[in-house]
């Protein structure tokens, strides 16, 4: 795997790193964590996510958020790494992780340009309003939601009871918001999943 820098186009000022694969023709859009707690492109989550699906041949594009926007700007900067990533591959997912989760899933919704999302550890919602949990209804391709059963950091439990009444997948992992020591299996979970539909 090699990672490649890229500049997103658009109106803010998102950097980007491409995590090629061999003859891939699906590229992961990966929501890195909040930006104002140091949340970047290079967290080991996604990171680890990038490396399995690698391994599967396919293809990554991580991107730091541009200037805080409470969410509106986050979500602007995924539409836009989403535009660069149908301009290159043939099949776009999305999937992020906490704050990331959130973006991803709001992002997602009343799209039909995605086929597969995936969310680590959603935040039920961001100070600008958004109401993640309330954004899975109107998300159309296979959707998956993982969430830690010792989690008390975000609010995770109206997007998993959402997720389960809409029949989405539903994985649960015993471990904190962090996943300390779990990255691989969170990268298993994950990668599992989106390979599936990519």
């Amino acid at each position: 795997m090699t990672a490649d820098p890229v500049l997103i186009p658009g109106g803010r000022d998102v950097r980007a790193s491409h995590d090629t694969a061999s003859g891939a023709t699906s590229v992961v859009v990966a929501c890195p964590p909040h930006p104002q707690h140091g949340g970047r492109r290079t967290d080991s989550r996604l990171t680890a996510v990038a490396d399995a699906l690698a391994d599967h041949g396919i293809a990554t594009l991580r991107f730091d958020y541009g200037a805080w926007d409470e969410g509106r700007g986050e979500c602007e900067d995924a539409r836009n790494a989403i535009a660069w990533a149908h301009d290159h591959y043939e099949r776009v997912g999305i999937f992020g992780f906490s704050f990331g989760g959130a973006i991803s899933l709001l992002t997602a919704a009343n799209r039909d340009d995605l086929t597969a999302v995936s969310a680590l550890a959603p935040a039920g919602s961001l100070p600008a309003g958004f109401d993640t949990a309330t954004a899975l209804a109107d998300i159309s391709a296979p959707t998956q939601v993982v969430y830690a059963t010792r989690d008390t950091t975000a609010n995770w439990q109206p997007v998993v009871e959402q997720a389960r009444a809409l029949d989405y997948r539903v994985d649960e992992l015993s471990a904190d918001h962090f996943f300390v020591g779990q990255t691989q299996k969170v990268a298993r979970c994950v990668c599992d999943f989106l390979a599936s539909h990519l």
